[in-house]
């Protein structure tokens, strides 16, 4: 009987309805005996007088109530006439604020006990005590606290049926589902009031889903129900730290770790989204179902962390510009979680315009300061500076266990062989600690062999294809193995022989003369090549979250570090096979202690930051995950690292020094991202497969395009998308570098020493080390978010961007590779490695995503300059598009300029300097005069070369830094200048026309 009996008859009959109760009046009660002398409208009693509790027994009076109506299955409390009984009836108990804070103390800890802190709408309470007071927790409430109540919610769960606007997206949605509307709170999160506000404006488009079980569990699944033909677009991880796009028409389609997913609703001419979130001690991730099903499954890490029911695991979002739609979605989820800050929100590091080289693919794990010193020293005798470099892998000190634990692990050249050693210290190790300060600025500074890392790389290499020889007979059952065994000691002690030399190197920097007083390691180090390097404004190194890849050695440094075995998620089991995971899992990591997790960041740190480095690659991130069954689950342990890390940044390397990597799970971008703002969105860079396939030299190069493209996505609403260094002597080079120019991040190369393409590099640098870099993070065009770039034969990836005074949209022929669900990893695929042809338009760029851009994207008529067929001409915003076709790992950059209208007939558009790959992003201002029929252009321009402009009437004249120069125009339209490099690197170009004549 009572209310609990009539709740349940309600949700038997109306499936997926929630449960509310209007209370009226904050303070009603006839069981506490006092009545106030005031006269108010009646309460829900109806009584005459406004009969109230002492404000000491608040909290007690709402823990009654609401631990009742929960009881009975009432899921919240709208509380109505808030601003009546209080501020009537204080006379006896203090000022209105004192009486204030004691009731809303007590709703506040009835609401977060009872209602999972959310239950509540409040009404009837506009007024500044209220909003100022009570919101600590209260979220939801009449229009002037929440803008968005007032607008239907655009999605609805109703008969089994999620639907958007009236278009169902998901049929056969279990009872145990349920969908809450969004309304966000100033009062809940710390972002910035306007960030609220546009969050406010847009959440009617959105809601959260949650589900619950019968039973706990810390690995919780559920169907959100099913979907069949319709188009989607989705992230999903394929290796731990790794994700890449996937789409397909089903629910069935989906990949394991899938991290969003975005439906094409062309009923609506609109998208929607589906974001699973993390909630509580849980994180989730969408999983494919038979039939057509969604899985959403929700995990916490640690079989001693469990719940049964959620009430916002996952983020639905509705828009009708799949742009706008993920800055929406993630700009809601950042209000919402407040655990994480949008890009917007953050500084950015002062590499992210810049040129660098990272010593990764030129040494591996032979790093060594000579070797550096040489590869920095190329760069700039070949016109194109670093500005930032990364020592990669190889220059800490760590061990193996069984051996020393205090001496540095021997041999070690390829990636692999050093996963499963331990920090033992957190200065650098022994080849970087014995230079001595001035040994590379003296006359007789050692040289350096560039054959020399090559060829330990190459004997490395014949060693580990040798290992894997012998593994692979053991698998087939072969038990004569001495052959193999004997060819492994062999090319072992060729290694080592090989390495011996490297030793007397490193002998060679201890033994240099140099000035006193001596000063050594990495400080040293630092110091000399910014004395002979000017421009290296930045030098970062690396390192792994928990340290090393085997974390911090037990009993080697002052902190508490523990060998933890590693788990692997079961989501996990869809994704490639590894051999980084497979190290660790053989290895364990070393995990220093939650607790110290801050010690740990900043021993690392602080050293760094006063041996001269400004920076740090954290790789290997994803790692947490594998370690947190102890530690409270995977959010707990990730929330205490990543604070760690982010109070360590902060303090050390300005709050920006700092680029993520391996980072690619939605655990990290919601929780560890308050202050880290750059990023990785691809794969690493493979120069060849690892597997063998001579094609891969190739494909692998699309493939990481791809990577980097579509994550921009997601990860652009929150970190500036970094799309990693190449080498410039690739076979793909040129390929890579057209995507770099105009991807809107950091342009780094890791070119072997005696290993560079100067000419294409100059094609993407100043002179000064800097980048002509474009305004915003790359994209996807609209047409190609539903389509498969890599493996359908006929589409080409199209990425758009902006520079000051223009747009660009690059088109690359990717095709030829792709994810194979059977064998659950990328492989060639060379009957799509072909042609492929496709179409450009102005409209292709969205230029409404940026607000500098969004007039240019007005313009009637646009010069277009394609940068690879050299060809210029001019299309009008309603002309066709632009036919072209591309040969594979082939692309080809179009410029879209506004046209200048002056006087009756003149038009102009400046292109840029077209030596360089992004033309539009060498303009820096353009200023346009008219006076008495002669109209003056006046462009700023960086760098040197030929300049291009449109123009259909030949200038008068034309000057370069106020001296006239010669000029050419051609076929009525192209105007060329050659500009001279000068010191500053900067040169003014001013343009003269006769408006007289041509309007004549």
């Amino acid at each position: 009987m009572g209310m609990k009996a009539f709740t349940s008859d309600l949700r038997t009959a109306f499936k997926g309805l929630c449960m509310a109760c209007s209370v009226w009046g904050l303070g009603w009660c006839k069981a506490w005996n006092h009545t106030p002398p005031v006269v108010v409208s009646p309460g829900l009693l109806a009584v005459e007088w406004c009969r109230t509790f002492h404000p000491i027994q608040a909290t007690e009076f709402y823990d009654c109530m609401h631990s009742y109506l929960a009881s009975a299955r009432i899921t919240g409390v709208k509380v109505d006439v808030i601003h009546v009984t209080l501020e009537y009836a204080l006379e006896e108990y203090g000022a209105r604020v004192q009486l204030a804070i004691a009731y809303y103390e007590g709703l506040t800890k009835s609401l977060t006990k009872n209602f999972k802190g959310a239950g509540l709408i409040s009404s009837i309470q506009q007024c500044n005590d209220f909003l100022f007071l009570a919101t600590r927790q209260i979220s939801l409430g009449s229009a002037s606290c929440c803008n968005s109540l007032s607008a239907p919610c655009s999605f609805k769960l109703s008969d089994g049926k999620l639907s958007v606007n009236g278009v169902t997206l998901l049929s056969d949605v279990p009872e145990n589902v349920t969908l809450t509307k969004f309304c966000p709170s100033p009062q809940s999160s710390d972002a910035p009031v306007p960030l609220v506000q546009k969050v406010q404006s847009a959440s009617h488009r959105g809601g959260f889903l949650g589900f619950s079980t019968r039973e706990e569990s810390d690995n919780l699944r559920t169907s959100l129900g099913r979907f069949t033909e319709r188009n989607f677009l989705s992230i999903f991880r394929f290796k731990t730290w790794w994700s890449t796009q996937w789409v397909g028409r089903s629910g069935s389609d989906l990949q394991m770790e899938t991290q969003w997913l975005l439906l094409d609703v062309p009923e609506l001419g609109s998208y929607a989204l589906i974001l699973p979130l993390v909630e509580g001690s849980f994180r989730s991730a969408l999983h494919p179902g038979t039939d057509g099903h969604v899985i959403l499954c929700a995990e916490s890490g640690s079989t001693k962390v469990k719940t049964s029911s959620f009430t916002a695991c996952a983020y639905v979002h509705v828009s009708d510009n799949p742009y706008v739609l993920m800055k929406e979605a993630y700009g809601a989820s950042r209000v919402h979680l407040n655990t994480f800050r949008l890009l917007e929100e953050k500084s950015v590091p002062s590499v992210v315009d810049k040129f660098g080289w990272c010593t990764w693919d030129a040494f591996y794990l032979t790093v060594n300061p000579v070797g550096v010193w040489h590869g920095v020293k190329e760069f700039a005798e070949g016109g194109v500076p670093l500005r930032f470099l990364v020592i990669d892998d190889g220059w800490q000190s760590i061990s193996l266990d069984g051996e020393n634990p205090f001496e540095d692990a021997k041999n070690l050249v390829l990636g692999g062989t050093q996963m499963t050693a331990r920090l033992y210290r957190f200065e650098e190790c022994e080849k970087f600690r014995k230079y001595k300060k001035g040994t590379m600025l003296s006359n007789s500074s050692p040289a350096f062999d560039p054959a020399k890392p090559k060829m330990l790389i190459g004997k490395a290499i014949e060693l580990e294809q040798a290992e894997k020889t012998c593994e692979k007979a053991i698998q087939a059952g072969v038990t004569e193995l001495s052959g193999y065994l004997s060819k492994i000691k062999e090319l072992r002690q060729q290694l080592h022989e090989m390495y011996a030399g490297k030793e007397e190197e490193n002998e060679a920097i201890a033994e240099s003369d140099c000035c006193e007083p001596i000063s050594r390691g990495m400080k040293a180090f630092t110091s000399d090549l910014r004395t002979a390097f000017n421009g290296l404004d930045d030098i970062y190194v690396w390192h792994a979250l928990c340290g090393a890849w085997g974390g911090v050695r037990p009993g080697t440094t002052h902190l508490n570090s523990k060998i933890t075995p590693v788990v692997v998620s079961p989501g996990l089991a869809g994704t490639m096979t590894d051999l980084a995971v497979e190290k660790i899992k053989e290895g364990g990591i070393g995990l220093v202690h939650p607790n110290q997790a801050t010690d740990l960041y900043d021993s690392m740190h602080s050293y760094l930051a006063s041996a001269g480095i400004t920076g740090v690659k954290v790789d290997v991130i994803h790692t947490l995950e594998y370690v947190s069954e102890e530690y409270g689950g995977r959010v707990q342990l990730a929330n205490a690292y990543y604070e760690g890390l982010t109070k360590s940044l902060t303090k050390n390397f300005k709050g920006t020094g700092l680029i993520s990597s391996m980072q690619q799970c939605n655990d990290f971008f919601f929780l560890g991202t308050r202050k880290i703002s750059m990023g990785r969105v691809g794969d690493d860079f493979w120069f060849q497969d690892p597997n063998g396939d001579p094609m891969g030299v190739y494909w692998l190069q699309g493939l990481h395009m791809i990577h980097c493209a579509y994550n921009s996505l997601w990860m652009g609403q929150i970190i500036q998308p970094d799309w990693d260094m190449f080498q410039s002597d690739h076979l793909c080079a040129k390929f890579h570098a057209g995507s770099r120019a105009i991807c809107g991040g950091p342009i780094y190369l890791s070119d072997s020493l005696s290993g560079h393409d100067f000419q294409l590099i100059k094609k993407l640098v100043f002179p000064d080390g800097t980048i002509p870099k474009c305004l915003h993070f790359a994209l996807p065009t609209r047409d190609c978010l539903f389509k498969d770039p890599l493996s359908d034969g006929e589409t080409m990836l199209k990425i758009w961007n902006f520079n000051k005074f223009g747009g660009v949209i690059g088109a690359f022929n990717c095709q030829g590779a792709g994810w194979n669900r059977q064998e659950q990893r990328f492989k060639g695929y060379p009957q799509f490695y072909k042609p492929v042809s496709g179409s450009v338009c102005a409209k292709d760029i969205e230029w409404d995503q940026k607000k500098e851009a969004a007039q240019m994207g007005e313009s009637e008529e646009y010069a277009v300059y394609l940068s690879q067929a050299v060809r210029l001409l001019t299309v009008s915003s309603r002309s066709e598009a632009i036919h072209i076709t591309i040969e594979p790992s082939n692309f080809e950059i179009f410029s879209f300029v506004p046209l200048k209208r002056l006087g009756q007939a003149f038009k102009f558009a400046p292109i840029g300097l077209v030596d360089m790959f992004n033309s539009g992003g060498t303009i820096l201002d353009v200023v346009y005069s008219e006076a008495e029929g002669e109209t003056s252009v006046r462009i700023q321009v960086k760098g040197a070369g030929s300049f291009l402009a449109y123009a259909n009437a030949k200038p008068k004249s034309i000057s370069i830094n106020g001296v006239g120069t010669e000029f050419e125009w051609l076929d009525g339209a192209k105007l060329l200048i050659d500009v001279p490099c000068n010191e500053q690197y900067i040169s003014d170009l001013m343009f003269h026309f006769s408006l007289l004549s041509l309007d004549d």
